[in-house]
């Protein structure tokens, strides 16, 4: 088997998708892969922020602001450099997160996509579905499930 040239990992922000990040930062590192991190989002609409803000009232500053999905792979992107890899890009797409990251995967010609376990074994991600599954079943390319819980 050949090394991987391109990795692309998901990450929500969550500790166990930091692992995930961990772990394919590591593996990029060792092949000296380029590192593509991704966080997906879907942007809030003007009217469900404001009836957010009147909720949250002196809390409003936590929903206002930067997008969340640039503090995540800003705070990725940093891991995966204390990981040892040295090639990145950081990026956030818009989108639900399963299409999103094997959209990106396609894109960037990625040859690994790596997400975490979390969901995998739910009763909501039996029913519903989980990223994990998902995205092993629809990728184009090789996909690492990474043991994150």
């Amino acid at each position: 088997m050949s090394a991987y040239t391109k990795v692309v990992v998901g990450t929500d922000g969550s500790e166990s998708s930091y692992r995930a990040v961990d772990r394919a930062a590591r593996l990029a590192a060792d092949a000296a892969a380029t590192l593509v991190i991704a966080c997906a989002y879907v942007p809030a609409d003007p009217r469900s922020v404001s009836q957010a803000a009147d909720q949250l009232g002196d809390d409003a500053y936590q929903i206002r602001g930067d997008n969340p999905a640039e503090d995540i792979v800003r705070g990725a992107r940093e891991r995966a450099l204390a990981a040892g890899a040295t090639q990145l890009e950081a990026r956030t797409v818009r989108g639900a997160p399963v299409e999103s990251l094997i959209k990106l995967a396609d894109e960037v010609g990625a040859d690994l996509l790596v997400v975490g376990n979390k969901g995998l074994n739910s009763l909501t991600g039996r029913l519903l579905g989980s990223v994990p599954a998902d995205a092993a079943r629809r990728a184009t390319c090789d996909v690492l499930i990474v043991h994150t819980t």
